[in-house]
């Protein structure tokens, strides 16, 4: 049995939710979301909560899947999701340049990453910070940024998230003679 997918999703004050045969669209102050609507879920809206019940009993792994996206769903569309990048080296820099992020981090040419509609790039400093609506999106576009320059185990110097630990590794020691 679910321990989430038992719990209700609270719909706060400004959110707006149509449920259809195909989907679910929330509306609220920072914008519109949709979610595709599974056959297996049945969800019911109250005066100010969602419940979320099972149709088919065998798949009781998306009853709490589907609750969790809903409750995605509208916090997205009434804080927002952010996430934070630094970059760790000498010389490597990013620079947020309109709908783009241009990072110099080693490579012969910058590389540019294009933000999707929904996500915002803000740089300070080596501190890149990923915001939006839709938290897959946001978790998506910050794994393909670390991907750029993953950070390596000697130095510790790459492209890390703001409360990541690398481990670091020791390195070649000198031979000695043994005579």
């Amino acid at each position: 049995m679910s321990r989430i997918g038992k719990l209700p999703v609270l719909i706060p004050e400004g959110v707006e939710i149509k449920i259809t045969a195909e989907n679910i669209i929330c509306k609220g102050p920072k914008g519109e979301l949709k979610l595709a609507l599974d056959s297996s879920v049945k969800i019911e809206k109250k005066e100010s909560e969602i419940i979320v019940s099972l149709k088919d009993k065998t798949k009781k792994a998306r009853w709490g899947t589907y609750r969790q996206l809903l409750s995605n769903l509208i916090e997205g569309v009434t804080k927002g999701f952010e996430k934070k990048l630094e970059i760790v080296g000498v010389g490597y820099k990013a620079q947020a340049q309109g709908r783009k992020l241009v990072i110099t981090i080693g490579f012969t040419n910058p590389v540019e990453i294009e933000a999707p509609k929904e996500i915002d790039f803000k740089v300070d400093k080596n501190i890149i910070t990923i915001s939006g609506i839709d938290k897959q999106k946001v978790g998506q576009i910050t794994a393909e940024i670390r991907e750029v320059r993953t950070p390596e185990p000697y130095k510790g110097k790459g492209i890390r998230y703001i409360d990541e630990h690398v481990r670091r590794k020791e390195g070649k020691k000198a031979a000695t003679s043994e005579e």
